[in-house]
């Protein structure tokens, strides 16, 4: 019997856009994997009834939450309502930027999201990231011929959400999910090998995964897609599309998102 995975939500509250707390949540949640998280972002912050939502919904669900506030009223408010509700909350971006003002001798602006400052590295990522939504799971297979990388493998291997991890790193990526009964998309053997990397996984790890995803959908765990048989025949057969195409594989048995996309980077720059 597999061990339960264990089910997380939590809130990243942020006055800006909300990217950079969700990269650290998501930084922190790959210490524990497998766990299965819900991250909800709370972005665009500016009075204490937003704050009061989100705290509400944290209480009403056990969460946690990671806020990046630069407003220091804000920050102020989001303390005394976590404390006033017994909500853990993280502040990520108020203890640095008072240790800043100290050692610089500075104010600090107090101006949410410069960070995203809109150059040309920033349009970039944008486009990269609208590429990885419209090229997901082979929706359409023309994307494979003007991806930077192409990712492929069975159900579950974390296709999506490399795709979009890399795409915020200005990659163009395309993912094309292998199953048996499907022939794959023609443009797979019509570009070099090197734009593609195979995702494989292990058997029991796998199985836990499509457990947990058909009980989050409400069906019964026991169904085909789950089983040892099936996930064996997929993996069987992703494994000869893999050989014939000549591509670099990688096992993302318990690696979370950001160790694959970075073996992933690695081995692109090196070609």
């Amino acid at each position: 019997m597999y061990p339960t995975v264990p089910d997380i939500t939590i809130y990243v509250a942020s006055d800006a856009a909300g990217d950079t707390g969700e990269l650290v949540v998501r930084a922190a949640v790959a210490q524990f994997h497998p766990v299965h998280t819900s991250i909800r972002r709370a972005p665009f912050i500016t009075d204490k009834p937003a704050l009061e939502q989100v705290i509400r919904q944290a209480k009403e669900h056990n969460g946690i939450i990671l806020y990046t506030l630069v407003i220091p009223e804000l920050r102020e408010n989001m303390r005394r309502l976590a404390d006033a509700n017994g909500v853990t909350a993280i502040d990520l971006l108020g203890p640095l930027i008072e240790s800043l003002e100290k050692q610089t001798g500075r104010k600090s602006r107090d101006e949410p999201g410069l960070n995203h400052v809109l150059d040309e590295d920033y349009f970039r990522k944008v486009e990269a990231v609208e590429f990885a939504v419209r090229y997901d799971d082979a929706k359409d297979s023309s994307g494979v011929l003007k991806a930077d990388i192409v990712l492929i493998g069975v159900s579950r291997t974390s296709k999506t959400p490399l795709s979009m991890y890399l795409a915020h790193q200005k990659y163009k990526v395309a993912n094309v999910p292998l199953v048996p009964e499907i022939k794959p998309p023609e443009e797979l053997f019509r570009i070099p090998s090197n734009k593609i990397i195979g995702l494989t996984i292990g058997v029991p790890y796998l199985n836990i995964i499509r457990k947990e995803r058909l009980k989050a959908l409400g069906l019964p765990d026991n169904a085909a897609y789950a089983t040892e048989n099936r996930i064996l025949s997929e993996l069987k057969y992703a494994e000869s599309i893999m050989d014939r195409l000549g591509c670099h594989v990688i096992d993302v048995s318990h690696r979370a998102v950001e160790e694959t996309a970075s073996l992933i980077m690695s081995y692109i720059r090196s070609g």
